[in-house]
């Protein structure tokens, strides 16, 4: 009921909500616990929290083994405190809410069902790049399909690249599922694993790990780009920073960035940081640009017109500047 509660909410205009992760009433085996905070690692608002009688819910409880996979995602939200903050901060301002249905984005495909299956079970998006699909059955282990709407799509945990092309109202679905870019991803549960997958054309900000929100994160921040297979789609991010305390927001103390990345026409990737916005100096003094899905001809590239190393020892090419309140322009050959 998580899912769908929290879904209304911020249509409703309530979008910075939240779940007791575990059920505030009731005791939930291990590995249903596990689940749920792996989930509410990825809505508005995080917290485990019960009544007083039931079984203990400290992510530590159940051995080692349950509070590693717990960590990994607690600290993954964590990691992507920028990317949040930044969707929260664009909620302040227009209502959109951080948790997203799938046709809040995709109102055209899911209109008609000529591009995506509309049955998509208990998927959303968290902010607009990331959709995230969980088992609609927790305790079910038989796999389960994930509908991916069209576009580009990667695994955030792995990086594999998936294509989702729309397809024409005359096709009923029969027809659309023998279409290879019409079947739905298959997903055999694992207790480790929730599936997550990100929008093709999305700038993604993403902090180096900390273990609290008062805590400053140390390095750089990471803008992981994930373009999309048509050159002519669109590539964009956004970035937003304020002193996380106060109203100063109001009187030009804040940072709001727009990263852009366009295809060029030799094949390669020109990445834009557009000038900040607003007065404040946020954490970080370097960006390290992290590209997805697509492999450099070579080990250098330009910023501003001047050479910097790329590392591609990897399976992602890698590149980190200088971050300058005037902007740059970084492209990969």
């Amino acid at each position: 009921m998580t899912v769908p509660q929290i879904l209304n909410l911020g249509l409703s205009g309530f979008s910075l909500t939240g779940a007791d992760v575990g059920g505030f009433a009731g005791s939930p085996p291990p590995d249903l616990l596990t689940k749920w905070i792996e989930l509410a690692a990825f809505q508005p608002i995080d917290r485990d929290h019960a009544a007083k009688g039931t079984r203990a819910h400290e992510v530590w409880v159940d051995g080692p083994e349950q509070e590693q996979i717990r960590r990994r995602y607690i600290e993954e939200r964590y990691r992507l405190m920028p990317y949040l903050y930044t969707a929260a901060e664009e909620t302040s301002r227009d209502g959109l809410p951080i948790m997203r249905p799938l046709f809040l984005e995709f109102p055209a495909a899911n209109a008609d069902g000529s591009a995506f299956d509309t049955d998509a079970g208990s998927e959303f998006l968290f902010g607009s790049s990331l959709l995230v699909a969980p088992n609609p059955s927790p305790e079910e282990v038989a796999p389960y399909e994930v509908h991916l709407p069209p576009g580009t799509w990667y695994n955030y945990w792995t990086g594999e690249q998936y294509e989702r092309a729309g397809q024409q109202q005359t096709l009923d679905k029969e027809q659309r599922d023998k279409l290879t870019q019409a079947k739905p991803v298959m997903v055999t549960p694992e207790l480790a694993t929730l599936p997550v997958f990100v929008r093709g054309g999305s700038i993604v900000p993403m902090s180096p790990l900390v273990q609290s929100t008062e805590e400053r994160p140390q390095g750089p921040l990471t803008l992981r780009v994930y373009p999309a297979s048509d050159p002519a789609a669109p590539c964009t991010g956004d970035v937003y920073a304020d002193d996380g305390k106060s109203f100063a927001f109001r009187h030009d103390q804040y940072a709001r960035i727009h990263f852009t990345c366009a295809r060029t026409p030799g094949g390669g990737i020109a990445f834009t940081v557009a000038p900040q916005q607003g007065a404040f100096t946020p954490w970080w003094q370097q960006y390290r640009i992290q590209l997805f899905g697509f492999k450099p001809a070579g080990t250098q590239a330009e910023v501003n017109g001047k050479p910097v190393a790329i590392d591609t020892s990897g399976d992602i090419a890698t590149v980190i500047v200088a971050a300058e309140r005037a902007g740059l322009k970084l492209t990969i050959r």
